[in-house]
């Protein structure tokens, strides 16, 4: 066995669990399903945060948002970045000798140019257009073969990054209706060829099947690309020796999921194939994860030191079948996204516990299909609701979080159970929401702005 394997880490976009490996049946995923046969699939692994980029800045820096300083969206006005000094996944293994490459999308930090990317994270080549890049799948692909090929037979082992964009709400420029926001571009088809399965959270209507079926016509066409890089590293007789990771970074682009701290925005795909190490033959795990765990898991796994600062937990002892996690709750939160909406939750085997810090309309929960919707699409849980100070479920029993049990008498010891261990993490970790609001690099730019400007001597007659 190779002690340094290949790492092949493929990223996409708000994807949550739909595949059929996940318990969807309408969705066509054969490759990536086959991928969760021939590994290990974990069915409770949670993201740290329900939007890009921060979910993506925990994933490759093994820490929180609040802690890595990507507490929003990074690029365009947003510009949330890691702060000076934090160690990109990349960055890590490219000291311990492998080739790293990254291929499509990154969302990590505030650079949109490629070269800026490479240099920060510690990519010896960084491929595309753009550091957000929208590029359809297929070009994807081929960037990523073209490294495969290259790589291939190379004496340093390699780590390619590879993200997906699809099955992203796609921005207007890739079709021509106006103000489209759908799951399809020019390039994707529609796809009910094996029915439509309405995520429960959803009510069943036409406008929700139409979405649904583009969902799945996105996921069939990012599965086909997947299914191209995955046959060619069985080609290039890469297979045995690459460790194949999978995943995403929240959950689909629906209400009550993407943007919102409930299951639905936080659980995610997680597929791990090592052929060499035994990470194979389709076991699935239960094991209450998060994608902050990843970093130390690969730095244990290639016997590399884990900085003190790396939040996250190993699984290495689940991946090789030697025992569980030993993690019992996992933590999340969003701070910024369109807006200011700070929330932090933690989630145990039964209980979620979410505290909102602003009393924001529910409505507004970031999933960018909200508008046309209002409180008509789900009359149990109306959208025109706003967050109470805390949120409390048991999802034994209430799997969809609909029923509030904050207030209830009953509830009273585990509710504040769990205020105290949420507020132990926010303290241990320094969440800046317990000294005040949160400022965005943007307020930050624009006081800035104020402070320095002079003063001019204004003459009515100028305009200047």
């Amino acid at each position: 066995m190779n002690p340094r394997p290949n790492i092949l880490l493929i990223n996409c976009h708000d994807l949550g669990t739909f595949l059929g490996c996940y318990g969807i049946p309408t969705v066509h995923t054969p490759h990536i399903d086959g991928l969760a046969s021939d590994g290990v699939k974990f069915d409770r692994m949670f993201c740290v945060a329900p939007q890009c980029s921060p979910s993506r800045a925990a994933l490759f820096t093994g820490r929180y948002p609040h802690n890595n300083g990507v507490m929003g969206l990074t690029h365009a006005h947003f510009a949330w970045d890691l702060h000076a000094g934090e160690q990109h996944l990349a960055q890590i293994l490219r000291a311990a000798g492998y080739h790293t490459a990254l291929v499509g999308v990154h969302h990590e930090l505030r650079h949109e140019n490629m070269a800026q990317v490479a240099t920060r994270c510690g990519f010896d080549e960084a491929v595309g257009e753009a550091a957000n890049d929208d590029a359809p799948g297929d070009v994807m692909t081929e960037r990523a073969l073209d490294v495969l090929r290259r790589q291939a037979g190379a004496e340093r082992p390699f780590y390619l990054q590879l993200g997906y964009y699809e099955p992203h709400r796609l921005t207007p420029k890739v079709r021509e209706e106006r103000d489209y926001l759908g799951f399809i571009g020019d390039y994707i088809e529609p796809d009910d060829s094996l029915g439509l399965t309405i995520p429960a959270y959803l009510s069943d209507t036409p406008g929700a099947r139409a979405e649904t079926a583009e969902l799945q016509g996105a996921v069939r066409y990012l599965d086909a690309c997947v299914g191209r890089v995955l046959q060619a590293l069985r080609d290039l007789h890469l297979e045995q020796d690459t460790l194949v990771i999978f995943t995403t970074d929240h959950g689909l682009a629906f209400p009550r999921a993407k943007g919102s701290l409930y299951d639905p925005g936080l659980e995610i795909a997680f597929l791990v194939r090592y052929p060499a190490r035994g990470w194979a033959g389709g076991r699935v795990q239960q094991d209450l994860l998060s994608n902050v765990d990843v970093v130390p898991t690969l730095l244990e796994l290639l016997d590399l030191p884990v900085s003190p600062d790396v939040q996250g937990q190993s699984f290495l002892n689940v991946l090789d079948g030697a025992g569980p996690s030993g993690r019992t709750e996992v933590f999340s939160e969003i701070t910024f996204h369109d807006y200011y909406d700070p929330r932090r939750a933690i989630r145990t085997e039964q209980y979620k516990l979410i505290v909102n810090f602003c009393a924001a309309p529910a409505f507004m929960n970031t999933s960018q299909s909200w508008r046309p919707r209002i409180d008509t699409e789900n009359p149990v849980y109306p959208m025109l609701a706003y967050h109470p100070p805390t949120e409390l479920y048991d999802l034994h029993n209430d799997p969809l979080e609909y029923r509030n049990l904050a207030d209830e008498p009953s509830y009273r010891r585990v509710h504040q159970a769990l205020l105290a261990r949420l507020h132990a993490w926010m303290h241990n970790t320094q969440d800046p929401l317990l000294q005040g609001a949160v400022t965005s690099p943007l307020h930050r730019r624009v006081v800035a702005a104020l402070k320095e400007a002079e003063t001019p001597v204004l003459d009515p007659a100028s305009h200047d």
